[in-house]
Order: structure tokens, then C-alpha cells, then sequence
């Protein structure tokens, strides 16, 4: 890969140099091409038609002339002759299709064929069937698109010896069947689209070649906020508040629409993207132009393996690494390791999926599995719904992974079915699977597949719990909630610890609500949300939620009025099975109405919480709690005054809301006082999985997801009056604080601009452990007093009208003020102090993150960041990446990265570092006083992907680290200042 990469480069350098010589050459002669007198001078016609004319044409036209040329060209000839050779081997390997003789018919049962597909059986390699499901996957994706340039026979080789191979961190290309975005990830992801249009023309290049060659779907769902609860109106008022703040947004994503090839736009109020993508946009298998193969797909959100579940390769990436995608670049990645977990049994009476999934998580993150493949089989896979799989596999990203894959067997092909795919679709899939070794018997031992690790669980084994206060990995078995919530109280503050004083335990913070007396205390719940694609696509608990809402209300159980409840849906398919179902008229009665189709508090969009309760904490500061069933609860994402965050499941989040407090055991305790004044427990609401499987069976139809799907493109009256220009170049508004032209391409020349020094930096600043990319770029709302707040005060933006960091990522002003900017952000500099603060080093002040980096890059001092273990974790976010390169920092030395995050900010041109092992801030006694200097050598073609570097401080200090640049392509991108300026060079070059 690496040898093709730098032929390619080579030929394109040869090109670009030659035709500039030539262009000279005709100019300086003043000779135009229809100007030429052939007869008398051939030698100069050659070389004006070089320039508008394929190189073997040149040659072949004028070879008796090759004597005059020489002499007129002598200065270009060797470049000529080297451009002709290689200009053959191009056209050679470009169009070679390497393995067309595994080319073989796919038959349909009643005669014809569905088409021809590249046959793994018809390598004859014994070494495939003992390749796990997901590495073949990867394997068909290389033969299909191996044509010795992009993709080498090597390539593939190194794929099918993957037991040999993966051991080696060795790199190969990848090339997805498409690409997924949602809005908060596409709309920057678009803007940058536009941005490189404008780009290509300035550098003479054509604008249109900046367009998606790989299917683009990009589904509306970060925008909803939860603005308006517990209301019967409170869809249609979310909706009007969500098109009031992002009506540029949405005009500007309806123009990409129609400006870009291959871009399709759900439009809001449709559902969040996994859960579309796993009930509609997922086709498991392609059949393109008579070619059938695997569909696979990365998306910009870090949830995008959730789509494993249903069998198809999936996983999350930055949004720099998915534009090149969209571009036609083939993806380098290392070839992976695969973790074989064996399920057996099934789930105990009331253990839902997401005690399952909380327990996987945990399990895993133990094992460590950091950017492997978990594949999973077994018996006990065969008792899970399709829906259980894609939970597990959501939540890919909190236990690290990169795809948990669930091979396709014949519950997956039972699904496609309930969710409206015709049968025909589902016969050929069947079809294409089992010819190319693709499909899955659960029921049979597998004797050959060989894994890299192996963990196994019995499903029997798992029990109900919940996971927090602060991190989804951290599971609490609910028999134990009660005593590890007292346990967190007491401890120092940390991600199991509030440190609160034992005199402050008991504290009750009185307070009125409506007019009506109330109180809180610590641990008691102001948000309980049924949110998320990790459970809402689920309609075993969203059914089980609704049974809990019924059966508490038949006992005369009420949740308090200042609670703010809330139920957001993946798609309105669920809202359809809870009426039909007649349940949600109980979720309504306990203040679960539908407030969206999006994420919501899962991502932060929980709204604000009524003034009187936000008082009560803030003034008394007390530890409130939310309960959700989403897949993220670090600290300062779902609300920035509820410091711990559980996630549960459906039905334990409606649990919890009616108790009112996660300080509950829920064995011992009864969660209230029923009608006739006795004490209700959690197994007196909690339904048994018979009760749940018949509303599943009653209710859940083909037809609601047909009906649903058919008009899901047409979108709505507000989407569809949004009028956009048909131009394809996008005239920016520079007055918008929505959409704004980026700074990257500007003043950007054909050259790169080779490694930058990284000497002298000063630490902006100083973390810890677990430092999240929603500490880095949050996605919530915007502080009041801080500096996107004021830049959108000034710029006439009333504080009502501030929308989310989230819905304003198009415009990089307001970003850049953002990175760093929550409020619970730990910043070692500041000895203790919690804040979005750090110390300018030279003069010991004070200041915003935003104020210190201008500072800094007013006099020329690049920066760089120190933080601890897992740096980055979190939500694939690349203003994580955009926002600290355009604040000037240079370098980030961790003691490990996580791993979409490193990608990004690689992407960005920021060079991520290692400690060694036994090393990191504290170890080596770095205060991040010093400065620092990188010492890397002066050319790119010199450093080797991961090698040690030396680090160096003023104050004396020499310290080794791991450059955590995995591929040589990385290295290439750092040379070209990013991943996105490395592909318009190379596409004006071609």
C-alpha cells in the first residue's frame, strides 16, 4: 500500500510539473494550438496538444518527430518519458479487474439471476473459512475493488492471512459501501464540502469533482430540543422552536441536497439515524449495476456500529476521515484484531436488553478491546431478537471497540421482513449470503473460525442494574444502587465521588413549584427521559416502559409535577405500536408524552428545567440526579445541573421518575403509596416477559413500518417551504452565525506545507484521566458568560435565540469560542478550580481557554495539551479536532488516545503523542509551566509511523513518547497540513 501510494503521488507530481512547463514554453513561443502550421512545425503543435490531450495519444501522434521535440523540450523530456510509462501502467491497473474470473452468477430460484458477485469459495483458500465473519467482510470489499492501484493483490493477501497478519499492525485499504451522517456532524461536514468547491476553483481546478462518489445519507435528529414537556402539544411546539433556531441549518443541508451527487436527507422529525438506518436505509446487501455485495458503512456518529446488529459492517469515524471516504479515498486502517464472544441461554424473567448491554460493556472494557472487532455467535445469539443485537451493538463506542458484529442468520432475515422489506429483497439477500459464506448458524458449533481472544457469556447470568453516576461503563447492580449511591456520596470527587461532607447528607432543599410545596435532596431525580437510539429502537422495553406507566397508574401512583419527564422516539413507528397498544396514554398520565423524533437528552437537548427547581439545586447545591435510557452520562452532558446521570432502561426510568429518587433500594423500598394506602413495590408494576412478548406480537406490524417509510423522504410543511438556490458553488453569508466559510482553505497553494515545528510550546492545558470530547467541544448550550456568547451578542443574537453548540458546528467563530468551554472541565493549571478556564503561562493570568489561545497566537507561540489515559473519549466529534487546531495547539501528549479522536485529530494536522508506559505528567513531575519541543525530524519521509520521539522542556526535562501516527498515509496527511488539503491537491493534480 505504502509503494502504490507513492506512485501514485509521483505520477501526479511528474504531471502537474510537466504540463506547467510546457504551458511556459507554448507561451513563451506565442503559439495557440489552432495557430500551429503542422506542416512546418510539428514540434511545437506536440507540445501545445500535450496539454488538452491523454499522453498516449501525444506520443503515438508525432513519433518521427521525437528528435525535433527533444530538442525543443530537452528540460521536460525525462519527465515525459517517466510520465509515459507510468501514465501506461495507470491506465493498465486502473481499469484491471484483478479477480473478474471469481466473477460468478447469483441464480434466482424460479430462473434468471439477481446478478454476479466476487465468490470467496471460488479462491480456493482454506484459510478463508477459518477468517471470522467480519474480516471477510472486509476481505470481499478488497477483491471487488482491486485493481493494483487503489487496492493491491497484496492487500488481499494480507487479508485472508489475517491470522498471521493482524498481529503486525498492518495496514490495508477499505472503501465503504456508503456513507452516514446525522445534522450536528453533517452540517460541518457539508460546509467543508463547500468550502473545498471554492477551494478547487481558486486553484483552477473543477469545482464539481467535490462531490460524494459513494451514497451519502444524512438523517436530521441533533437539532430537537426538549423546549416544551409533559404537554399533548409538545411534538409540534418542539418542532416550531427546532425550525426557528435551524432554519439556516436545514436551507443549507436542503442545498447540499441538491447541490451534491448521491446525498439523501431525512428530513426532522423523521427519527434518529441509527434507528432509521437499522429500519430502512440498511440494505445488507447492494445489488449495483448487476454487481452484488456486502453493504458496509461508517458514519460521523460514533453510534454508527449499531448497525452491526443487524449484519452489517458498520463503524463510527471523524467527519474529516468520512468526507475523503465520500471523495472516493480509500480508507487506511489497521487490519484488526477480532474478540470471539460466545452468548449461550437466554435473559431471566424481567432482565431487559440494556442490563444486557451495560453488562457487556463492562465486561468488555475489562477485557480491553480498543480497536478490534467483536464478533459475536453462539446458541444464546440465536435467542435474541434483532432488536437485543443492535442495543449490544450501539454501545460499541462506551466499551471501545470498533464494530461488535452479529453475523446475519435467520433472525436477521426475519426483521427485515417485520420492518417492511419485500421478500424478494430478503430471498436474494439470503441468497448472496449463503453462496459467499456470509451467513450464520447459530445453532451449529463453529469448528474452523479462529479469534484473536474469546470471552463468553451466559445470558442467564445477567441481572437488572443501571450504570453511573458518571460513566456508562460503570454498572451498579440495582440490588446494590442504594449502598453504591451512599458510597459516592462519601467519596472524594471523582467519577465514583461527589465528596460531600456527612453533616450535608441529609440536606433538604425546600422550595415551591406552581404554588405547591416541594422539596429536594441528593439523589433526587429532576429528569427522567426515555431517549435514545440504544433503546428506542427496542420494542420489547419501549412496550415493557408503557406496561410499567399502566400498571402504576391502575395502583394510583403519580410522578411529582417537577420532574421533567420526557419520551423522544427513534421513529414514529414506535409511536404508532404505543397507540395501538393503547399504552401511551398511561406513558401521558405520568408525563412521558412524545416530545421529538431525535436524540435529545441523550446528547444534551434536555431543555431547561423550570426556573424554581434549577434555583433549588444551584442555590443549595444539591446533587440532582437523571435518569436515562440513553448510552452517554459523563458529566455535564445531559443537563449542566445534574451532576450524576444514570442510565437505565426504559421501564427503570419511568420506575425511578415515580419514585422520584435514584437513594431507593428497590427490593426493600416501596417506590410509593398506592389508591388504597398501601405500599407499592417494583415487581407490582413490572411486567413479566410473557406480558411483553404478547404486546410485541399484537402490535408490533410490517405494515406500520411500510407506511411510515414510504413517505419518510417527503418530509413536512415546514421542511418542504424551505426554498434553497440551485447554484453549485454556495454564496456564504458572512453576517451568518449559522453557516460560515471555514478558514482552512484560504491561502492555500498547491504545495504543501511539509511538517511544522512543534518547539517552545506553551501547555494550554493540564488534564487528568477520562477527558471526554464533551469537555473538549460540548454540544450542549451556551453559557450565558461565555465567549460565543458574547461573539453572538455581538453580533445582534438575543440570548434566547443562542441555540446549542451542536446546532451552530457550520460556523467556526462560534466553535472555536466553544472548544473547551464546559463548565465542568478540570483543568490541572487552575489547582483545583472547575471551569472552562487556564493560566496564560508568560504573564500567570487567568483566563478563558479562547482568551489564553488568542493570546498566544497574537504573539506567535504555538501550544500544546497534556492529558492523561483515554483522552477523547466520547462522541466522534470533530470540532473535538478543528476547534483545538484553529486555537493553535500543535501537539496533544496523552497516555492514550481514544481511537476515532486520534483519527480526527490527525485529520486536522495535530501531531498525538504517547507517554511510554510507565510514564505520564505526574511520573515525569511536569507541571505544564514548561515549554516544550517536540523533536521530530525536519522531513516527513523520515519519520516511521508510531517511532519514538524526544521531548524536551526549558526547564531541563527529556522525556521519550510513541508519535501516534499509525500509517504512512497519516504521515502524509500531517505533511499536507490535513486530510482534507491532501485530497484537493490530489484531485487537481488527476
Amino acid at each position: 500500500m505504502h509503494h502504490e501510494m507513492w506512485r501514485q503521488q509521483q505520477v501526479q507530481d511528474y504531471v502537474y510539473t510537466s504540463k506547467s512547463l510546457l504551458s511556459w514554453i507554448a507561451a513563451r513561443c506565442q503559439v495557440k494550438k489552432n495557430e500551429c502550421d503542422v506542416n512546418q512545425n510539428r514540434t511545437l503543435y506536440c507540445t501545445c496538444i500535450f496539454l488538452s490531450t491523454p499522453l498516449c495519444n501525444l506520443f503515438s501522434d508525432a513519433p518521427e518527430h521525437q528528435s525535433l521535440f527533444t530538442r525543443l523540450a530537452r528540460a521536460v523530456a525525462p519527465s515525459l518519458i517517466k510520465i509515459k510509462r507510468l501514465n501506461r501502467e495507470m491506465a493498465t491497473m486502473a481499469s484491471e479487474d484483478v479477480f473478474k474470473g471469481i466473477l460468478t452468477s447469483l441464480p434466482k430460484p424460479g430462473g434468471g439471476e439477481y446478478g454476479k458477485f466476487y465468490s470467496l469459495p471460488a479462491l480456493n483458500d482454506p484459510r478463508i473459512d477459518r477468517l471470522p465473519y467480519s474480516i471477510r467482510i472486509l476481505l470481499e470489499s478488497a477483491i471487488r475493488n482491486c485493481d493494483n492501484f487503489k487496492v493491491t493483490e497484496n492487500d488481499v493477501e494480507k487479508i485472508i492471512d489475517w491470522e498471521n497478519t493482524s498481529q503486525k499492525q498492518t495496514e490495508i485499504p477499505f472503501m465503504p459501501a456508503r456513507v452516514l451522517l446525522q445534522d450536528a456532524t453533517g452540517v460541518p461536514a457539508l460546509v467543508d464540502l463547500a468550502s473545498m468547491r471554492d477551494a478547487m476553483k481558486n486553484l483552477g481546478g473543477d469545482p464539481n469533482k467535490i462531490s460524494p462518489l459513494v451514497p451519502v445519507e444524512l438523517v436530521i435528529d441533533h437539532s430537537v430540543q426538549v423546549d416544551v414537556a409533559r404537554s399533548e402539544d409538545a411534538v409540534q411546539a418542539n418542532m416550531e422552536f427546532e425550525f426557528q433556531r435551524n432554519k439556516e441549518r436545514f436551507g443549507f443541508l436542503k442545498w447540499g441536497s441538491c447541490a451534491f451527487h448521491n446525498v439523501l436527507v431525512i428530513p426532522p422529525g423523521s427519527g434518529i439515524v441509527h434507528q432509521v438506518n437499522l429500519e430502512y436505509l440498511g440494505r445488507i446487501v447492494f445489488n449495483t449495476d448487476g454487481i452484488l455485495y456486502p453493504d458496509s458503512v461508517i458514519g460521523t456518529d460514533s453510534h454508527t456500529p449499531m448497525i452491526d446488529g443487524l449484519g452489517i459492517a458498520g463503524w463510527g469515524v471523524g467527519g474529516i476521515e468520512a468526507e475523503a471516504a465520500m471523495l472516493g479515498q480509500p480508507m487506511s486502517i489497521i487490519l484488526p484484531g477480532v474478540v470471539g464472544f460466545k452468548l449461550s441461554g437466554k435473559l431471566n424473567n424481567g432482565v431487559t436488553a440494556t442490563d444486557l448491554v451495560l453488562t457487556v460493556a463492562q465486561i468488555l472494557r475489562k477485557h480491553g478491546v480498543v480497536g478490534k472487532f467483536i464478533e459475536f455467535y453462539g446458541e444464546g445469539m440465536g435467542e435474541m431478537s434483532l432488536a437485543d443485537r443492535a442495543t449490544i451493538a450501539n454501545m460499541c463506542p462506551e466499551y471501545g471497540a470498533t464494530m461488535a458484529f452479529f453475523p446475519v442468520d435467520d433472525v436477521t432475515l426475519e426483521y427485515l421482513r417485520l420492518t417492511g422489506r419485500s421478500e424478494e429483497t430478503v430471498s436474494m439477500i439470503e441468497s448472496y449470503l449463503h453462496a459467499n459464506r456470509l451467513f450464520i448458524d447459530c445453532k451449529e458449533a463453529h469448528h474452523e473460525r479462529v479469534y484473536t481472544s474469546n470471552l463468553q457469556l451466559d445470558l442467564g447470568e445477567v441481572e437488572s442494574c443501571v450504570s453511573g453516576p458518571k460513566r456508562p461503563h460503570d454498572r451498579v447492580p440495582l440490588k446494590d444502587m442504594k449502598a453504591d449511591w451512599h458510597a459516592c456520596l462519601d467519596n472524594k470527587v471523582g467519577f465514583k465521588g461527589f465528596g460531600i461532607p456527612k453533616g450535608e447528607k441529609n440536606k433538604v432543599a425546600k422550595f415551591s413549584f406552581q404554588g405547591h410545596p416541594a422539596e429536594l435532596k441528593h439523589g433526587s431525580v429532576v429528569i427522567a427521559a426515555i431517549t435514545s437510539c440504544t433503546n428506542t429502537s427496542n420494542p420489547s422495553v419501549m412496550l415493557g416502559a408503557g406496561l410499567v406507566a399502566k400498571k402504576a397508574c391502575e395502583l394510583g401512583l403519580k410522578v411529582k409535577p417537577w420532574i421533567k419527564t420526557s419520551l423522544a422516539p427513534g421513529s414514529r413507528v414506535v409511536t404508532e405500536y404505543l397507540i395501538q397498544s393503547g399504552l401511551q396514554k398511561y406513558l401521558n398520565q405520568q408525563g412521558f408524552h412524545t416530545v421529538g423524533y431525535g436524540c435529545t437528552t441523550c446528547i444534551g437537548n434536555s431543555g431547561e428545567l423550570d426556573e424554581s427547581v434549577a434555583s433549588a439545586i444551584s442555590e443549595n447545591d444539591i446533587i440532582a440526579a437523571s435518569v436515562l435510557s440513553g448510552n452517554r452520562n459523563f458529566e455535564g452532558r445531559v443537563h449542566p445541573l445534574t451532576r450524576a446521570n444514570y442510565l437505565a432502561s426504559p421501564p427503570l426510568v419511568v420506575a425511578y421518575a415515580l419514585a422520584g429518587t435514584v437513594d431507593i433500594d428497590f427490593n426493600e423500598e416501596p417506590i410509593g403509596t398506592g389508591k388504597n394506602g398501601k405500599d407499592v413495590y417494583l415487581k407490582d408494576i413490572w411486567p413479566s416477559n410473557e406480558e411483553v412478548s404478547e404486546a410485541l406480537q399484537a402490535y408490533v406490524l410490517p405494515g406500520m413500518f411500510k407506511s411510515i417509510y414510504e413517505t419518510i423522504t417527503k418530509g413536512n410543511p415546514m421542511w418542504n417551504q424551505l426554498s434553497v438556490p440551485a447554484s453549485t458553488l454556495y454564496s456564504w453569508n458572512p453576517n451568518s452565525t449559522y453557516i460560515h466559510e471555514p478558514p482552512y482553505f484560504k491561502n492555500m497553494s498547491m504545495e504543501p506545507p511539509g511538517l511544522q515545528g512543534i518547539k517552545d510550546c506553551y501547555c494550554l492545558l493540564h488534564f487528568g484521566d477520562g477527558v471526554t470530547t464533551d469537555h473538549i467541544s460540548p454540544p450542549g448550550s451556551i453559557h450565558k458568560n461565555s465567549p460565543a456568547a458574547k461573539y453572538l451578542l455581538e453580533h445582534g443574537v438575543d440570548h434566547k435565540d443562542f441555540n446549542s453548540y451542536g446546532s451552530r458546528r457550520g460556523n467556526d467563530e462560534v466553535m472555536v469560542r466553544g472548544t473547551f468551554a464546559n463548565i465542568r472541565l478540570v483543568n490541572k493549571l487552575l489547582n483545583g478550580e472547575v471551569g472552562p478556564k487556564t493560566i496564560h503561562i508568560p504573564t500567570g493570568e487567568k483566563l478563558t481557554v479562547y482568551e489564553a489561545a488568542m493570546r498566544y497566537k497574537a504573539t506567535g507561540q504555538d501550544t500544546i495539551i497534556l492529558a492523561g489515559a483515554d483522552y477523547g473519549t466520547g462522541s466522534s466529534r470533530d470540532w473535538a479536532a478543528k476547534g483545538p487546531m484553529l486555537l493553535g495547539v500543535k501537539a496533544v501528549i496523552a497516555k492514550s488516545f481514544e481511537r476515532i479522536h486520534r483519527s480526527n485529530l490527525v485529520g486536522m494536522g495535530i501531531v498525538p503523542l504517547c507517554f511510554k508506559p510507565s510514564d505520564d505528567a505526574e511520573t515525569l513531575e511536569l507541571t505544564g509551566q514548561e515549554c516544550f519541543t517536540v523533536n521530530l525530524p525536519e522531513k516527513v519521509g523520515d519519520i516511521e509511523p508510531g517511532q519514538d520521539v524526544n521531548v524536551t522542556t526549558d526547564t531541563g526535562k527529556s522525556f521519550t513518547c510513541k508519535l501516534c501516527l499509525d500509517t504512512k498515509v497519516e504521515l502524509a496527511y500531517i505533511d499536507h497540513g490535513g486530510i482534507l488539503p491532501y485530497v484537493i491537491r490530489n484531485l487537481i493534480k488527476q
